[in-house]
């Protein structure tokens, strides 16, 4: 019988297994024209996207000259997200003119939207030094940036980037990546829509991981874990092209210490001191060494001092620090300061202040005045000078073959525990997933595929609660009382790493019914609502 249920379940995890598709998806090329700021000639960037995404493809350039279609000399291969992106210095001025973009995919030649643009004159410039655009527009007389996410894009709307650089932001720092699977995803989405958009409109860009740590306590899975998370900006950045000549460095935002939530929300266990400063300096050297350019953390003052400890190491890293409330407009305030005594952390500088690079002053700029839709933008400031920003910006990557995001890597699933006793309590399953060098892989979650001859007729609830990179408890409420069998299912939407399976059989009988939760008709006292801009800078 056992044998029979295991035939049935590889056949039904082999049916899970998305096969290609017999009809290529039409491709479609987008290209999108701006003039970007310079301090010499006038500067043209064409950018757009190649989708479904295909890397290597050849982008060739088009203008229409007295009536007819010619191909320029300026051409760009597209990357593993599907982006490319051209700069081309322009000769003829006050001229109107028409460009397409065209590409061969699968041996059909594709071609862009036409696209119209008049070249403004550029004003002239003694000297072509890039530090010259880079204006300290910002409170205080500084440089002045935003960060952006999923936030700044409701109901899918994109941002107009040209007016952001109007109203004199220079650089902006973009969501790229996260530990969570679904704000993954989004963060990828949302970063090719912005890289390049940016870039042309003259904005440096930026890039930031938001990292949720894992709940373990050995130093050797923390420094898994971490090196796992690194891989994953690594491959993000990767998939965009590497660093170019106008990007700032990765930067980990590291702001939360919570490894396990309770069904309500409140946090049951946090990451110690040593685990967190463990995990953060492995994440950064992992990302200084492949690329070569040295990345940043943002956090805040209160969780540099009570959650990690100093460390020489993570001094050499640029701050980004975020605390609001403090006029930026005062060139000598400054974040990182106590009313009294110290913050003391590893960029505590001799005289009690903060050495930071980047200052989130607030999370209350006047999104429209940007060129963003909604109404709320996270504003920042650069420390130093124009020559200081570049300082930051120096160095580019560009990845190799071997350093990008496989496709469909092969992954071995293994369940390691399985508990199941009574309808009252929980099914749960700890499962582990690896890739071909046996390291955890970096994408992907679990889910329990019951067979179809004994599918509940409720629908069971799961939960997958995620340990460390690769290594997910997935708990499954509601399983009446019968024998079961199924597979544990691993697949990954990114199609980094491919689907694995492995089969279980389970039973659980029938356990104390709980007693009717009496129904009540009291109301809820609503809570006051809270201004969360209040005292915040409304830039």
């Amino acid at each position: 019988m056992k044998f029979k249920h295991f035939i049935v379940a590889l056949a039904l995890a082999l049916s899970l297994i998305e096969m290609p598709s017999s009809t290529a998806a039409t491709s479609q090329l987008s290209m999108s024209l701006k003039q970007t700021p310079s301090a010499s000639e006038a500067l043209l960037t064409f950018y757009g996207t190649l989708s479904p995404a295909k890397s290597g493809i050849n982008v060739y350039i088009y203008v229409n000259s007295s009536g007819s279609w010619a191909q320029t000399r300026f051409k760009s291969k597209t990357t593993k997200a599907g982006t490319w992106k051209i700069e081309a210095l322009a000769t003829a001025l006050e001229a109107k003119v028409q460009y397409r973009a065209s590409a061969l995919v699968a041996g059909k030649k594709i071609i862009s939207p036409v696209r119209t643009i008049t070249i403004k004159q550029t004003p002239e410039i003694t000297q072509a030094d890039p530090a010259l655009v880079i204006t300290p527009m910002g409170p205080g007389g500084r440089i002045h940036g935003a960060d952006i996410s999923r936030w700044q894009h409701p109901n899918d709307k994109t941002i107009d980037f040209v007016k952001m650089y109007d109203a004199g932001i220079r650089f902006v720092m973009i969501k790229a990546s996260d530990t969570r699977e679904s704000a993954d995803l989004i963060s990828l989405k949302y970063l090719v829509m912005d890289h390049s958009a940016a870039q042309a409109a003259g904005i440096y860009t930026g890039f930031y991981h938001y990292a949720i740590l894992p709940d373990i306590s050995d130093s050797e899975g923390i420094v898994r874990d971490a090196t796992a998370q690194a891989q994953k900006a690594i491959w993000r950045l990767a998939s965009i092209g590497g660093y170019t000549q106008r990007d700032l460095p990765y930067a980990l935002d590291l702001e939360n210490k919570c490894v396990r939530l309770s069904t309500s929300g409140a946090c049951q266990k946090y990451a110690t001191r040593s685990a967190v400063t463990l995990w953060a300096t492995t994440f950064l050297r992992i990302l200084k060494e492949k690329t070569g350019k040295v990345p940043i953390l943002y956090s805040y003052s209160n969780f540099l001092e009570s959650s990690m400890n100093r460390n020489a190491e993570l001094a050499q890293y640029p701050l980004w620090l975020a605390q609001y409330a403090i006029d930026p407009f005062n060139p000598v305030n400054q974040p990182g300061l106590k009313a009294s005594g110290c913050y003391v952390h590893s960029w505590t500088g001799a005289n009690c202040d903060s050495q930071w690079t980047m200052w989130q002053y607030t999370s209350c700029g006047i999104a429209p005045k940007y060129g963003v839709p909604g109404s709320r933008l996270d504003l920042n400031l650069f420390r130093g000078s124009a020559t200081d920003f570049l300082g930051l910006v120096q160095g580019s990557w560009t990845p190799q073959v071997v350093d990008l995001m496989p496709t469909n890597e092969a992954s071995t699933l293994t369940v390691n525990r399985l508990s199941a006793s009574t309808t009252n309590k929980l099914v749960t399953f700890n499962v582990t997933v690896v890739r071909p060098d046996l390291t955890p892989v970096v994408t992907g979650s679990v889910k329990l595929v019951f067979d179809p001859i004994n599918t509940p007729a409720n629908k069971p609830i799961q939960t997958v609660l995620r340990e460390t990179s690769g290594s997910w408890t997935l708990a499954v409420k509601n399983v009446t009382a019968g024998t079961y069998s199924g597979n544990i299912v691993y697949t990954d939407v990114s199609q980094t790493h491919a689907q694995s399976f492995a089969p279980v059989i389970f039973t659980v009988v029938q356990g104390p019914t709980p007693a009717p939760t009496p129904t009540t008709t009291a109301k809820a006292t609503p809570k006051p609502s809270s201004d969360g801009c209040a005292k915040q800078i409304k830039n």
